[in-house]
């Protein structure tokens, strides 16, 4: 098993404002930057070996503010993205909700398949996120790994980790910057 410290990145405005971030670039707000140095601190004394973090200038900074506290560079990895929400993207749930009216209504039916316009499912989401955390977890077995990315993505981690069913993945999605910890099996066992 490999030790996965999972931490979402630090707040933003569009989090504060309730829009819908997905794959917009989007950067740490004031409260972000001081919530990933607190991440930091938390973290500091653990033994880890690596710390891998979304493309995204959100998480990747988090990461960033980590990794200079635990002395290791941080490595990027594109699959450990939000889930891109298409269409949705910059949108309060209001705003979604008298435009796409049908469509989110459907996407509340069924959340593991259902899609915003030009956007990701849920499965889509979690299928990427198990495959970088399995080759995370062979390259670093039986260590302690830290993985910066977002709330849905790092949710569908926990919810394989716990054996949790997958629509149940919304009440899973951590808060910005606090550390939480899963074992992943390394394919070695």
């Amino acid at each position: 098993m490999t030790v996965l410290w999972l931490i979402r990145h630090g707040q933003t405005d569009w989090n504060v404002e309730g829009r819908y971030q997905g794959q917009a670039d989007l950067p740490l707000n004031e409260a972000g930057i001081l919530q990933a140095e607190s991440a930091a601190a938390q973290v500091a004394r653990l033994p880890v070996a690596a710390i891998f973090a979304s493309d995204l200038v959100r998480a990747h900074r988090t990461a960033e503010i980590i990794a200079a506290r635990l002395g290791l560079p941080v490595q990027e990895d594109a699959r450990l993205r939000e889930i891109n929400q298409g269409e949705w993207e910059g949108l309060l749930v209001s705003e979604i909700a008298s435009r796409y009216a049908g469509q989110i209504g459907r996407f509340r039916a069924n959340p593991m398949t259902a899609r915003a316009p030009g956007g990701e499912t849920v499965a889509e989401v979690a299928s990427r996120l198990a495959s970088a955390a399995n080759e995370i977890s062979r390259r670093y077995a039986g260590q302690q790994v830290l993985i910066v990315s977002h709330g849905l993505a790092l949710a569908t981690l926990i919810a394989r980790a716990r054996k949790v069913p997958l629509d149940q993945v919304y009440a899973l999605i951590p808060e910005n910057a606090v550390p939480h910890c899963i074992e992943w099996p390394s394919g070695e066992e």
